[in-house]
């Protein structure tokens, strides 16, 4: 029997690599929460018209969401959990925010802690990056792969207002800013850490 290369042979189980959402790594079985929390961050926080300012929008919503996962799910076994169990549903979020509650499938994998803590990074930046560090020192990710949500440009932000405006984002943000303020060995009461 050939092997042909690329192709595992029978019987054998070829390790999941992660995937790149717009830049950052993700592990696989994260992809469809960071996907449809991003989803719902668009929905909650739209971009201005056009198919481009989506994108980029939806680019710094992707790039916060990873953050939130490889911190929240640093683990090939944190991973398989959450993909079992799901993310939980976006209805604490529509309330949080006043939307009209939607039936959509993809909504129940909308994750509430990731979409907080990327509303959290999303709207202050010393949080963002210190994520990113975190993120970068226990699961390997380069800093470059978060070039929108670091330093996005003018065209980012004028794309993703609503999106970057820590206002819009603070009943999101607030839900579950303690949990990654504590995750980030942070200490709320430390004046350079944003309130």
């Amino acid at each position: 029997m050939r092997h042909y290369a690329g192709r595992p042979r029978r019987g054998t189980v070829r390790p999941s690599a992660p995937v790149r959402p717009n830049g950052p790594l993700v592990h696989p079985q994260l992809a469809p929460l960071v996907a449809a929390t991003a989803q719902w961050l668009l929905r909650a926080y739209p971009p201005e018209n056009g198919a481009v300012d989506r994108a980029l929008a939806e680019a710094q919503a992707r790039q916060a969401v990873a953050v939130a996962a490889a911190l929240r799910y640093p683990t090939d076994l944190d991973a398989a959990l959450v993909a079992l169990t799901g993310g939980g549903g976006a209805d604490r979020l529509d309330w949080a925010t006043g939307a009209e509650p939607d039936e959509a499938p993809w909504r129940s994998w909308v994750d509430e802690v990731l979409a907080s803590w990327a509303a959290c990074l999303l709207g202050e930046p010393r949080l963002a990056e210190a994520a990113v560090a975190a993120a970068a020192a226990t699961a390997g990710h380069a800093h470059a792969g978060y070039r929108r949500l670091l330093a996005p440009g003018d065209r980012d932000l004028r794309a993703a207002a609503l999106l970057r405006h820590p206002d819009l984002l603070a009943p999101v943000a607030d839900l579950h800013r303690a949990r990654l303020l504590a995750a980030l060995a942070l200490d709320p009461e430390d004046p350079a850490v944003p309130v």
